[in-house]
């Protein structure tokens, strides 16, 4: 049976996978989640939305007869990650994950390490800070028990609600960055401490260089933890994995 992949996507690297696949001459579909309104075309067909948890994207594989599933979501991402393990466990189907390694603090970093969304907002407790907020829409309520700071928010599409902050500033833009972009940026609104996950890649490291280079500390939150699974880290390793991990459809 010739590969037909579902690429969980979301990332640079899942863009660069979807055209690397199709270029391999293989079938397969991208999954949006959904929470950037213009995803990045790719040379693969893609959806758009949830499975429905884990059972829905069990019978997404069964149904679609996916023979591959990659995992190249954000880090963060921890529920889908989750629900694509038990899903693949259920069904046969072989699963890897395309992973980038996390970021780890160098010469001149000034990093305080957090577990998690909850920490970070309490590392916030205190008088009022200028704080550039890098942890997605998705999050930005959990920081309202600390309304006293300035946030600039840097978002991929315009915000459509108001936002929950008396005092913010939102730059609309979409990686990658450049230290040089992201020091003027922070220079401009005056930033003295960033807020942070631990993505890992290159296309948002930016910020971090940026702090290092202008003294700033960086409170960064640590990746959740996830089942274990077979993680890869490089385009051609995936393409390797395709053409070498069994296929059991588990119907």
């Amino acid at each position: 049976m010739s590969p037909n992949l579902l690429i969980l996507g979301g990332t640079t690297e899942a863009r660069r996978l979807a055209d690397a696949v199709a270029a391999a001459g293989h079938q397969g579909i991208v999954s949006y989640a959904g929470r950037v309104e213009r995803p990045y075309p790719t040379a693969l067909p893609h959806r758009i939305g949830g499975f429905g948890g884990t059972e829905g994207l069990a019978t997404y594989l069964r149904t679609q007869e996916i023979t591959h599933v990659i995992d190249a979501t954000h880090p963060f991402a921890a529920q889908m990650s989750a629900h694509a393990v038990e899903a693949a466990q259920r069904t046969g189907v072989p699963l890897a994950a395309l992973t980038r390694p996390a970021w780890q603090p160098g010469a001149g970093d000034n990093w305080q390490a957090v577990a998690d969304i909850p920490a970070a907002v309490a590392a916030l407790n205190g008088p009022p800070r200028r704080v550039m907020l890098a942890v997605g829409r998705m999050h930005l309520e959990d920081f309202t028990p600390n309304p006293q700071h300035f946030y600039l928010l840097r978002l991929v599409d315009p915000p459509e609600a108001a936002l929950p902050f008396p005092d913010c500033a939102v730059e609309v833009s979409r990686g990658p960055f450049t230290e040089a972009g992201d020091r003027a940026l922070m220079q401009r609104h005056g930033i003295d401490l960033v807020v942070s996950k631990n993505a890992g890649g290159s296309g948002a490291r930016a910020k971090l260089d940026a702090a290092r280079a202008l003294g700033l500390p960086v409170v960064m939150i640590d990746r959740p933890a996830l089942p274990p699974r077979t993680e890869l880290h490089e385009t051609a390793e995936v393409l390797d994995w395709i053409a070498h991990a069994g296929v059991n459809l588990g119907v």
